[in-house]
């Protein structure tokens, strides 16, 4: 069932559906002078979904609808709006744009959301207005516009590194499902990282080797060895500012999950399952104990953002 309220789409609009994801491993470098910090990453792309509708309009516009929709700027400062903007610039296109975006992904929960509409709106933008961009032409655009807008774009499972924009394809086998803990109440990425420099003063260079035994477990399709790896350096950082993310950590554990990790900057929990009926079981602990205002289940690694309807 597709999430987009359109049941029949205008005679000439895009829908592009784009992937949450989740951080398998986020390793944190120290603050370089730029005010970024360094990152070595493992991204898992899921099957929570953004889309983004492109229609006509005479001016530039986004609109929103689904879950925490009143929690998505339509200004300027809109990604995916920045996104057509991008597009319009780099293929000289004159026409405006309206963009109607379905949310699926948690809005500042550490699942790249706003990076998924983005690299929707990139598609989106790029087919309505048959401009033809290359891969690389969005990629550097999806680069420019945010740290997790290139994955969102590629899907599957990666290695980032940089700023987490400069991706690797990672070798993956199998299916994983997950159970995740979403609260309406969202963390900022820029907070986070600051409470992760007070509680971090000194931190390490980044090394190459400490994510082996996870490369291994997705290689195997290991899912037992892969929870056993999952690591997030920021995790402790978000439960300084969100103490009451131990509770869905504890019970994701209690209910059998291979592993547990806040999802990037958070307050997203993601549990790694045995199985998709087990993924069920965590979600149902989670609502049972009360410790998540929503509760979603998906699998991966899946693709990155792709046309499902229209030009």
């Amino acid at each position: 069932m597709t999430l987009t309220p359109f049941d029949d789409l205008p005679d000439r609009a895009v829908r592009v559906r784009a992937p949450g994801k989740v951080n398998l491993s986020l390793r944190v470098g120290p603050r370089e002078r730029d005010g970024y910090h360094q990152v070595v990453t493992v991204f898992q792309a899921v099957s929570v979904y953004e889309e983004v509708v492109a229609t006509p309009a005479d001016v530039f516009g986004v609109s929103a609808s689904g879950p925490q929709a009143d929690a998505v700027p339509t200004d300027e400062s809109n990604l995916a709006l920045r996104a057509a903007r991008a597009v319009a610039e780099r293929a000289g296109v004159d026409d405006a744009v309206h963009l109607h975006l379905v949310k699926g992904v948690p809005v500042a929960g550490g699942m790249a959301g706003g990076s998924a509409d983005a690299a929707a709106a990139l598609v989106a933008c790029d087919a309505f207005w048959g401009t033809g961009l290359s891969r690389d032409d969005l990629l550097e655009l999806a680069a420019e516009l945010g740290s997790d807008v290139p994955f969102s774009l590629v899907g599957h499972t990666a290695v980032g590194q940089g700023r987490g924009h400069l991706l690797t394809p990672a070798l993956s086998r199998g299916e994983f499902h997950w159970a995740f803990a979403v609260q309406d109440r969202g963390l900022s990425t820029a907070a986070v990282y600051e409470a992760y420099d007070g509680l971090c003063t000194q931190v390490e260079p980044l090394g190459d080797e400490e994510d082996v035994p996870l490369m291994q477990a997705l290689l195997a399709g290991d899912a037992a060895a892969l929870g056993a790896a999952l690591h997030n350096d920021l995790e402790s950082a978000a439960i300084e500012l969100d103490p009451g993310l131990t509770e869905p950590l504890a019970v994701a554990t209690d209910a059998g999950a291979l592993g547990v990790v806040v999802s990037g900057s958070g307050p997203t929990v993601a549990a790694l399952a045995r199985s998709r009926q087990h993924a069920l079981a965590v979600a149902a602990a989670f609502t049972a104990a009360g410790v998540a205002d929503r509760v979603l289940t998906a699998s991966g690694p899946v693709p990155g953002a792709r046309v499902v309807a229209g030009e």
